[in-house]
């Protein structure tokens, strides 16, 4: 029998879950690379999903903690759906993927797991990536630890947005 690592789900399984927003991020840059930042815009920033559907699993967030689009002003709802444009770009050029899952569940009955900060998704898919594992085993396989997935993907976000 084949063993499947997973380490970082235990984390989100077991552990305590924040009293503070995960979304309201510090000013300061000195955590992005363990909270996972790749980008930082003026009203949002770019963000691996640390507990992934698939390989290189995004979220476009804004700073603002707000859980309605309408909260959002006109630059920021603009300049998140620049990003989100972005944010497909650079999968391609990095991934390759032969689809992208776009998507913003607004609402926990809409299945928003944070549904207080509005967070858009980003999730790669590949012809097959459905195995038999996530059919049958409801299990999913992500191939790459997610430290070297933002390795690959930091230095395409600085020099695609400077």
């Amino acid at each position: 029998m084949d063993v499947l690592w997973a380490p970082w789900r235990m984390d989100y399984i077991l552990g305590p879950k924040p009293d503070e927003c995960v979304f309201c991020i510090p000013e300061n840059t000195d955590e992005d690379e363990e909270r996972l930042i790749l980008h930082r815009a003026e009203h949002c920033f770019v963000i691996m999903n640390k507990f992934p559907y698939n390989n290189c699993h995004l979220m476009v967030t804004p700073y603002r903690h707000v859980s309605k689009l309408t909260d959002l002003t006109e630059a920021q709802a603009s300049e998140i759906m620049k990003y989100i444009t972005v944010s497909c770009d650079i999968l391609d050029q990095a991934c390759n993927p032969q689809g992208i899952n776009v998507g913003l569940n607004i609402g926990e009955a809409a299945g928003a797991g944070i549904a207080a900060h509005l967070h858009f998704q980003l999730v790669p898919r590949w012809n097959g990536d459905a195995s038999f594992m996530a059919v049958f085993g409801e299990t999913n396989v992500i191939p790459d630890h997610l430290s070297s997935t933002y390795k690959r993907l930091k230095p395409f976000f600085d020099s695609y947005c400077r």
